[in-house]
């Protein structure tokens, strides 16, 4: 065997032998993941001045400490529609800072971990346990959520904060029955609010955002700032207001009506943005929502006449309708109502820009993780990331998301500058069967 061998970065080897690199093709091409979502909220409870995430799973088991409420509970009713499809939710309070409730229990002093008037709702109590010790127990609601039991003598200090209070002081405990907290409020700063959330989000991780409120000045930000972040920053995200089809936009969804859920709760248009931001941000790019069923929905808030949903498809209205004992999404349509000037028809499908979308955010990703500043802009480079980008299409070919695919659609050219990649790519986005059109001949 020859003593040369190994891989090489040139052709300056001194021993002969066989010098082999190995170079994946297709590796850093991989479609992302959707599921997350992001909606600001005006809660009684909870983290403040930043975003915080509830996945769908662990949902159930922490809304209590992260909301104040059962996730059942009607308060939090924005949150529970939105995890029906959502895998995560990134969450923020509009209106903090308020005052904490607080307490004197036992020579201990109580302070809810969050300001809010949920916080009104907390009991302490420091019950009599064996040998000198107590146990200090949280309330909510008056269901114990919290134990820890100390000494009474100086025992204060060894208390930690769990998901509802703060212990301080504590010198010497006294047996104390469960004494409220008090003192808690909501803040007042719901507008800087919103756009303290929009600021957080821009380096956050998400593919929808909605605003589940009325406020038309807040819907007109939204909106903005989808719009800036779609053009200027290249994050394809989209956003879902309520009754706002002025919006015009490909990126902004605008929702007409809510549904009844059968346990009789009604779901009103603005409040039901919340599913929709979920299911839309859920949906893969080989999925459509049209038709699809409101989950646990049993009518519509408001019913139209056929006239009234045909205006509100060409308005780029997002509407319900009732189908029997379910209500279902009439056309996953988002609000962009001018075309021309190579914007399509076809773009006010969903379905069709989450085609586009995720073409658009997994070719940035690929290109950033393995090819900028790693990879010579040479002809084998470009040819690197071609193979890439064929690749991603063959995956999004897989799952029926475009059609008609040919490796002669994508070309990777050198561009102006040493630096610059130029390519030019073809995709012919595939969408869901709406329309039925059928002529029978009868004989």
């Amino acid at each position: 065997m020859a003593l040369g061998g190994g891989s090489f970065t040139g052709q300056n080897k001194v021993l002969p032998g066989a010098y082999i690199n190995f170079v994946s093709t297709a590796a850093s091409a991989v479609m992302g993941q959707r599921g997350t979502a992001a909606l600001a909220l005006e809660l009684d409870w909870g983290p403040e001045g930043a975003l915080f995430t509830l996945e769908s799973g662990t949902a159930d088991s922490l809304a209590p400490s992260l909301l104040g409420y059962q996730l059942s509970d009607p308060a939090v009713l924005a949150v529970h529609e939105a995890v029906k499809r959502a895998e995560k939710l990134l969450l923020y309070r509009v209106n903090g800072g308020g005052v904490k409730a607080s307490s004197t229990v036992g020579g201990l002093e109580a302070e809810a971990l969050y300001s809010g008037t949920r916080g009104n709702s907390l009991q302490v109590a420091v019950l009599e346990g064996e040998e000198g010790m107590v146990e200090v127990v949280t309330y909510l609601d008056g269901q114990a959520v919290d134990s820890q039991t100390v000494s009474a003598a100086g025992g204060g200090g060894a208390l930690t904060a769990n998901g509802y209070v703060a212990f301080s002081g504590g010198e010497s405990l006294t047996p104390t029955a469960a004494t409220p907290l008090t003192g808690g409020t909501n803040g007042t700063g719901a507008s800087q609010g919103y756009t303290d959330w929009l600021a957080a989000l821009e380096t956050a991780s998400f593919q929808t955002l909605g605003y589940p409120g009325d406020d038309e000045s807040v819907k007109e930000q939204v909106c903005r700032f989808v719009d800036r972040m779609r053009q200027e920053e290249g994050k394809k995200i989209t956003g879902v207001v309520y009754n706002y089809p002025q919006a015009d936009s490909m990126g902004i969804l605008s929702v007409k009506n809510g549904v009844v859920l059968s346990d009789g709760t009604t779901v009103p248009g603005e409040t039901a943005v919340a599913w929709v931001a979920g299911a839309t941000a859920a949906a893969q790019v080989n999925e459509s929502l049209t038709n699809d069923a409101y989950d646990g929905a049993v009518d519509v808030d408001v019913r139209y006449t056929k006239s009234q949903y045909e205006a509100a498809v060409e308005g780029g209205e997002f509407v319900f309708y009732a189908d029997g004992s379910a209500a279902r999404v009439l056309c996953d349509i988002n609000t962009l109502t001018t075309f021309g000037g190579g914007v399509s028809r076809d773009w006010t499908s969903n379905q069709v820009v989450r085609v586009m979308d995720g073409w658009a955010n997994d070719v940035a990703a690929a290109f950033s993780q393995s090819y900028l500043g790693r990879q010579i802009n040479s002809a084998t480079g470009r040819a690197l990331f071609k193979a890439d980008l064929i690749a991603l299409a063959a995956q999004y070919e897989a799952l029926d998301a475009i059609g008609e695919f040919s490796a002669d659609d994508i070309t990777v050219e050198q561009g102006s500058d040493k630096g610059d990649v130029v390519v030019t790519c073809l995709l012919q986005p595939n969408d869901s069967m709406e329309k039925l059109y059928m002529t029978v001949t009868v004989q």
